[in-house]
């Protein structure tokens, strides 16, 4: 409702073969399932690089959509456009973890981050009755599939460093009405048993996701944050898959930071270089709006200490959903990414 999600299932069959090609790198190989992404072996042929530690620790996936979609234009001689799609390749981005083989998945991102040096920056996106039924429905079956999927994810990163953003919209769902009544309280225990088991592991920081600075006020989810175990994570993400500018972000999340002990936060940055969409429905503004732009590149050197990160979240270039001629959640669109490139500073 607020911002469909990075992942459809299309796209999560892309990335497990891609996480072959991340465990590996060299010997790797990756597939897509949409039309304008190029097959891809180990860094796509794109020189993707990491960028430098001190600035942002997030691993930069060299063989992911955007290398791939990168060295496919270079490759038909369109350099023009593959140095616009490098603007997105050459960023850390998150991983949004599928619904098969978390463990295959999670350890395939890790290894190849921490060969990097770097530290993976991972998405847990399969609550049950995800979505409330729209374009990125779906999620675990039950409590214990979830439950039985976390384990995977947990024993996949081990002991490797890791930054988990945890379940976007699950709690936001709950305090809006969208999630009937009666999945209320698994949900709650659901979030706080995977804090609890993230927590567990001896390099992984979670955050747990909270809305957007559009969505209502502080006041309206932090009881809910307290239910969901922030007290034990690391803190909270803002403006997941959405579009509001990084001060009005700020604000928020200060605002909902005092209310649960000072806890700190970071902010998604992929897609709001240019604010939120304010024309068409606007029970569908979140969704592909045109106009947009890339944000600040992830960083951990934010404008207030209680932002530990500007991070690339949801992935630029990635279908919000069937809406405004885009392709189903979580696809690679190149015409919209080519528009949120051209139209970043």
């Amino acid at each position: 409702m607020y911002g469909s999600r990075g992942a459809g299932t299309a796209a999560w069959r892309r990335m497990s073969a891609v996480v072959l090609g991340a465990a590996l790198l060299i010997t790797g190989c990756s597939s897509s399932d949409g039309g304008d992404e190029p097959d891809g072996g180990a860094d796509a042929g794109a020189g993707i690089t990491q960028q430098p530690k001190d600035r942002v620790p997030f691993w930069v996936n060299p063989d992911g959509t955007a290398a791939q979609q990168v060295a496919a234009l270079a490759k038909s001689g369109k350099d023009r456009e593959a140095e616009q799609i490098r603007k997105i390749a050459e960023q850390p981005v998150a991983e949004w973890v599928g619904p098969d083989n978390p463990e295959e998945q999670t350890r395939g991102f890790t290894e190849a981050a921490d060969k990097a040096g770097r530290t993976a920056l991972l998405v847990l996106y399969n609550i049950p009755h995800r979505d409330c039924g729209q374009y990125s429905q779906g999620g675990a079956a039950d409590g214990n599939a979830y439950r039985e999927w976390l384990d995977g994810v947990a024993a996949g990163i081990g002991d490797r460093s890791s930054t988990v953003i945890l379940e976007p919209d699950a709690l936001l769902h709950l305090v809006d009405g969208c999630t009937p009544e009666q999945f209320h309280e698994e949900r709650y225990d659901l979030l706080k048993g995977a804090v609890a088991k993230l927590k567990s592991l001896k390099n992984t920081k979670v955050y747990l996701d909270a809305g957007n600075a559009g969505w209502g006020h502080p006041d309206q989810i932090f009881e809910p944050l307290n239910r969901a175990g922030i007290e034990q994570a690391d803190g909270f993400s803002v403006n997941v898959s959405n579009f509001y500018a990084t001060d009005k972000s700020i604000a928020y999340g200060k605002q909902l930071s005092a209310k649960v002990g000072g806890k700190h936060f970071v902010i998604d940055t992929s897609r709001n270089g240019k604010g939120p969409y304010t024309q068409g429905n606007p029970d569908e503004r979140w969704c592909n709006p045109p106009g947009r732009a890339l944000g600040e590149t992830p960083t951990t050197k934010t404008a207030d200490p209680l932002v530990d990160a500007y991070l690339w979240v949801k992935r630029p270039g990635e279908s919000d959903g069937e809406c405004k001629g885009g392709p189903k959640a979580g696809q690679w669109w190149s015409d919209y990414a080519l528009k949120l490139t051209k139209a970043s500073s």
